[in-house]
């Protein structure tokens, strides 16, 4: 038996069955015991857990199933009754809690599929939510291009840059195959190729404005994808075989018909440019909603900036055309005045020259006049001075029309008698119209004032133009001269629509009627009796003679006495009444007014009115110096004559009471001689009156001779009743200038 060499029977399969168990139950325990510690490891890294007290119950569960896998390791074996006690134990607690995890989990379950359920819904509301910051962001990168687009357009005014401009930048925003420009053609019947991203002379391209396409493209105001086969989009490069998507928007040409632009059509109705875009092609690439919009707005902006564009050549060229304008009015204006000048300077000359032969005319025959003569030798002598007379009006007359016409003429207001006036006009005509054998009546109205603010020169004036045409006119008959104050009723005429007259307390307006029983003016020719140099169709009123400037002047010296002239007849052979109203001021102080302008009576001169006068007179012409000198010395003067400056300042001594000077000579003028002979006598009671003897009856004379100290201005011609009157003046006020 000890010599028995056997080998050792393997484990019977129960045994090893209860082996594989124990070894089973030993890691099934230790597994269940280092759960728990895993999940208090991992709730305890955990910020946030709402179940805490289901993990510490499912714990416990996991810690009881362990515990009863481990307590039935002593199984296998003959173990005691106090083993069997704890196994039971633990397997009824396992039971129990076992039980209450399971109805536990009823609840929670639900809970953590609505956690699932809100996670999907949160996920759906990120995704959603990156969709709108996506397209906030493609709208944020849509504005920023058309800011920069705009910024680009709007950079320049020239028209073809802003197109060529909004090309290159649409192409490069949007990587373009191809973006071309249509515009219509002048008749308006077509669309030309006009301007393209890359062809450089886009000529020869057009098509029918009318096509199918184009009029859908025009009726909406959004992008719309046309075909690539349509003719506006057959201008991409040959050879591509699969073309990329096309689109074409309308441009519209804003206020198109208020421009004249080149080459644009001048229509009334709203036109339209066409753009049309290309995508790349062989390419899958499609049009976004972002992108379409963006060159919609392109279009808008394109549109404003083109309306700016014409908008500044239609300024430019206006301003072209005004400075044009204003270089020809420059040039007309400094031609005017040129002329305005040689005028001026003519009239002054001619003025000056064509006075002096009639002051040797009107003072030699004044002088005739004193001598004794026949009755025909003075009718003759007569004759010559009205001659004279009626010249010097003409030259009064051609010289108040110049200054009428420029403006310089102004009127020279004062206090005067009105009636006197009126006295006067009739003194003047009463011996023409005597001749003639017309009887000529004044009818001045009761509530005429006596006295009145205005010109009485040019009232005068025209008072005379109007009753010496109406003794002009008349053969025989009579002239009846009305004047009183015009009323309310009567101030707004309907034949004179354009005379506006304004009552007022201090003026009131003068209505003269001249009538007369002369050979009449037929209506046609009325108008034409205002016209400078103009003469009426009528033989009778030709024949008549006569300048044509009296009523000319008339009409200008009313209207700047805030008045109005017109002439009624009934025809010709039937007489005619000249009406004029004009504006007169009413004195404030009329007592006074009355004291001050009482018309004086002059004193009974003889011949040698003023005996042992020394005057001393200075002009070059001899023969006006000889006439002057005839006139002083048949007033009684002691008379010396010079003929140059020079010898005035030479001879002029204290004894002198007056100079009579023409201020037109060579050399040192007249202005300056008066200067010189002040400055010669420096006591006042010493130095003489100096009178300026001149033909020149502009204001601008009278200013400059009162400015150099002059005493008085007398104009030429001189007849001996006027010389006469003007020394009496000179002597009792030592001033006097006579109205100019």
């Amino acid at each position: 038996m000890d010599s028995c060499n056997c080998i050792e029977p393997q484990w019977p399969p129960d045994d090893l069955l209860m082996k594989y168990q124990y070894i089973s139950d030993f890691f099934i325990a230790l597994a269940y015991f280092s759960i728990p510690l895993e999940l208090i490891y991992f709730v305890k890294k955990s910020a946030v857990f709402p179940y805490r007290w289901v993990l510490v119950q499912f714990g416990a569960f996991i810690v009881l199933c362990g515990a009863t896998h481990l307590i039935n390791l002593w199984t296998f074996t003959m173990h005691s009754r106090t083993v069997a006690m704890v196994m039971t134990t633990a397997k009824v607690f396992t039971a129990v809690v076992s039980c209450v995890t399971a109805l536990m989990l009823v609840h929670i379950i639900p809970d953590l599929l609505s956690v699932k359920t809100r996670e999907l819904f949160l996920k759906n509301k990120a995704a959603e939510l990156d969709r709108e910051m996506g397209l906030i962001r493609t709208q944020e990168e849509t504005g920023r291009h058309v800011r920069m687009l705009t910024h680009e357009i709007r950079s320049t005014l020239d028209r073809h840059t802003i197109l060529k401009t909004t090309l290159v930048e649409l192409g490069r925003t949007l990587a373009l195959e191809e973006c071309a420009l249509w515009m219509p053609t002048r008749t308006g019947l077509e669309l030309q190729l006009s301007y393209t991203l890359h062809q450089q002379n886009p000529v020869g391209y057009t098509v029918p404005i009318h096509h199918p396409m184009i009029n859908q493209v025009f009726s909406s105001s959004h992008v719309v994808k046309i075909s690539p086969n349509c003719p506006v989009a057959r201008i991409r490069p040959a050879g591509k075989y699969m073309p990329g998507e096309v689109v074409a928007v309308r441009v519209p040409l804003l206020h198109l018909s208020n421009f004249q632009i080149n080459d644009w059509p001048e229509l009334s109705t709203k036109r339209y440019a066409l753009m049309v875009l290309m995508l790349p092609s062989d390419s899958a690439r499609q049009w976004h909603v972002h992108e379409l919009e963006l060159v919609e707005v392109v279009a808008d902006q394109v549109a404003v900036a083109l309306s700016h564009a014409a908008i500044l050549e239609e300024s430019m060229r206006a301003r072209d055309l005004l400075m044009e304008q204003n270089v020809a009015l420059d040039l007309a204006r400094r031609e005017a005045e040129t002329a305005i000048r040689a005028r001026n300077d003519f009239l002054a000359v001619m003025n000056h020259e064509m006075r002096t032969p009639m002051h040797a005319i009107i003072a030699l025959s004044s002088l005739l006049q004193e001598t004794e003569l026949t009755p025909e030798q003075r009718l003759m002598v007569e004759t010559i001075l009205k001659s004279s007379n009626l010249l010097a009006t003409l030259i009064n007359d051609v010289l108040d029309l110049s200054r009428l016409e420029d403006g310089s003429l102004q009127l020279d207001l004062g206090t005067f008698n009105l009636y006197a006036v009126f006295r006067e006009v009739l003194n003047l005509i009463k011996p023409i119209a005597s001749v003639k054998k017309l009887h000529v009546s004044l009818n001045m109205a009761p509530e005429l004032p006596e006295y009145a603010i205005g010109d009485e020169k040019r009232l005068m004036q025209t008072i005379l133009n109007v009753v010496g045409n109406a003794v002009k006119f008349s053969k025989d008959g009579s002239i009846l001269i009305s004047a009183f104050v015009a009323k309310a009723e009567l101030l707004r005429d309907s034949r004179t629509p354009e005379f506006f007259p304004v009552p007022g307390d201090n003026h009131f307006y003068l209505r003269v009627q001249v009538k007369d029983s002369g050979i009449g003016v037929s209506p046609q020719d009325i108008p034409k009796l205002f016209t400078k140099f103009a003469q009426t169709q009528s033989t009778a009123i030709r024949n008549s003679g006569g300048s044509g400037l009296g009523l000319a002047i008339c009409k200008r010296f009313v209207n700047l006495m805030e008045g109005h002239i017109w002439i009624e007849s009934e025809g010709l052979g039937k007489g005619c009444t000249a009406i004029f109203m004009v504006k007169l001021g009413i004195p404030e102080r009329l007592n006074e007014s009355k004291l001050a302008f009482m018309p004086k009576v002059p004193p009974n001169l003889g011949p040698a009115a003023f005996p042992g006068l020394k005057v001393l007179v200075m002009d070059e012409n001899g023969v006006s110096r000889m006439v002057t000198k005839g006139l002083l010395v048949h007033l009684g003067c002691d008379v010396t004559m010079v003929s140059s400056s020079e010898e005035c300042l030479r001879v002029v001594s204290h004894e002198h009471k007056v100079v009579f000077m023409d201020v037109c000579v060579s050399g040192m003028d007249g202005y300056e001689i008066a200067i010189r002979i002040q400055e010669k006598f420096t006591k006042r009671h010493e130095r003489p009156i100096i009178v300026a003897l001149t033909g020149n009856t502009d204001k601008v004379t009278k200013e400059k001779l009162m400015r150099v100290g002059m005493g008085g201005l007398i104009l030429k011609p001189v007849s001996l009743d006027k010389m006469r009157s003007v020394l009496s003046d000179l002597l009792e006020h030592r001033v006097l200038f006579e109205a100019v």
